[in-house]
């Protein structure tokens, strides 16, 4: 087990890039980003820079999150009135495709910091103030603290947390163990789900380097192995009465599936990302391929209609897997522009996280086939660890089983055949 400082960014370091890299490690992106901007293109190649050599060393991404405080990127779906990047949810999901083709850890890493993010833009949107929104605006990065060891229940909406937050002299102290707590390695505030003595659920934010709260890099996957996905520890953590978080009506308790819809589109889209890695990955080991068999119908590998089929089956699969993740979070945004209109839909919801299922059901399976069939492409040279490979498979693998395809395909077949709802759960 290794205890890190999650605020220590010399853990990471740049290493040369490969060839799917245009940029260099090292240059500072001034921020906020916006969608599709130069500086955000900018950002993604710095990201991407390294990123083979990152998961062969296991180097935890710090220097590359303090890219991304200082490019303002966790701002990029803050109102550009408000300071950030103005960016609509399928301008979002756009760059989450783009972040999952860099790196897919810091993609997973960010995901619940944007989470809470679009949580407050729905609170505030009508015009609302918000410190929480300020503090992002000036690159402040969140985390998440919620799921715990034990819970046989895994993402139903009515939770007890053995986690609790009680009252201590002249204010309140955290207490408990979290799991799977993503991305809170680079968090700079951490969102705490607690009980409270009245049985009630509570949300503090407290900052991620406060005396008492211990992170534990345990996460011991086969792959995402760079997310920071381990147990944090609260222990005696002083709570300050205004830390105690307000606006939980941002996800209603009934009929909306919108919190659910998003947090699994983006995995989906992390996985949609990776597979056009595989692609380039594909095409370039075809390109570079001098060796052939005796007994192929092409002398040069760049004209094999064997491998130059197999780089197409991959790069329609990618194509496949961006289109699928773009049409549902057209409707996840339908859903948020009804809230900006001042109506609430459930039909948009619905509509939204039944796309969101579908197209992880077919994704992730396109996506597996596409990361195997890069071998097809590359041969025996295809497996040498420097090559790494195996890591698409292994992250895809890690990501697609947050929430097994089966029990979505089951879901997704009895409300058409019955119209009977679909779960709008944390986990669908």
């Amino acid at each position: 087990m290794t205890l890190i400082d999650a605020r220590d960014p010399s853990a990471a370091g740049a290493s040369a890039a490969g060839a799917w890299v245009t940029g260099s490690a090292g240059a500072d992106v001034d921020g906020p980003v916006t969608p599709g901007s130069a500086a955000l293109r900018a950002l993604l190649a710095e990201l991407a820079h390294g990123e083979a050599d990152r998961e062969r060393d296991g180097r935890a991404p710090h220097e590359q999150f303090a890219l991304i405080r200082r490019a303002r990127l966790g701002a990029l779906r803050v109102p550009a009135e408000r300071g950030g990047g103005g960016a609509s949810i399928r301008e979002l999901f756009e760059t989450v495709l783009d972040l999952g083709a860099a790196d897919p850890n810091i993609a997973q890493s960010l995901r619940n910091h944007f989470l809470i993010v679009e949580a407050r833009v729905r609170v505030s949107a009508g015009g609302a103030a918000d410190p929480l929104l300020d503090r992002v605006v000036a690159g402040t990065l969140l985390g998440a603290a919620s799921s715990e060891p034990g819970t046989p229940d895994v993402g139903q909406r009515a939770q007890d947390h053995a986690t609790t937050v009680t009252p201590d002299g002249d204010g309140h102290r955290l207490d408990g163990t979290k799991v799977y707590s993503t991305g809170n390695l680079y968090a700079d505030l951490l969102l705490v789900t607690a009980g409270t003595p009245d049985g009630t659920t509570a949300q503090v934010l407290v900052p991620a380097d406060r005396d008492g709260i211990l992170h534990e890099d345990d996460w011991d996957g086969i792959g995402q192995r760079l997310t920071g996905s381990g147990t944090t520890r609260f222990a005696g953590v002083r709570v300050l009465p205004e830390e105690f978080l307000a606006g939980q009506e941002a996800w209603p308790e009934g009929g909306s599936a919108y919190p659910a819809t998003y947090p699994q589109l983006w995995l989906t889209a992390i996985v949609a990302g990776i597979v056009r890695r595989v692609a380039g990955d594909a095409a370039a080991l075809v390109r570079e391929r001098s060796r052939t068999f005796y007994h192929a119908p092409a002398r040069r590998p760049v004209d094999d209609p064997i491998l130059q089929e197999t780089v197409g089956y991959i790069a329609s699969a990618a194509y496949a897997a961006e289109a699928l993740v773009r049409d549902a979070a057209a409707a996840l945004d339908a859903s948020f522009t009804a809230v900006l209109a001042g109506v609430e839909n459930p039909d948009l919801d619905a509509a939204a996280a039944l796309k969101a299922a579908q197209a992880k059901v077919v994704v992730d399976d396109l996506a597996q086939r596409a990361a195997t069939a890069l071998f097809d492409a590359g041969g025996a040279s295809a497996v040498r660890r420097a090559a790494q490979f195996d890591r698409h498979w292994r992250n895809i693998r890690t990501l697609a089983s947050h929430n097994p395809r089966a029990y979505k395909a089951m879901w997704i077949g009895a409300h058409t055949i019955n119209g009977t709802p679909l779960p709008d759960g944390s986990y669908f």
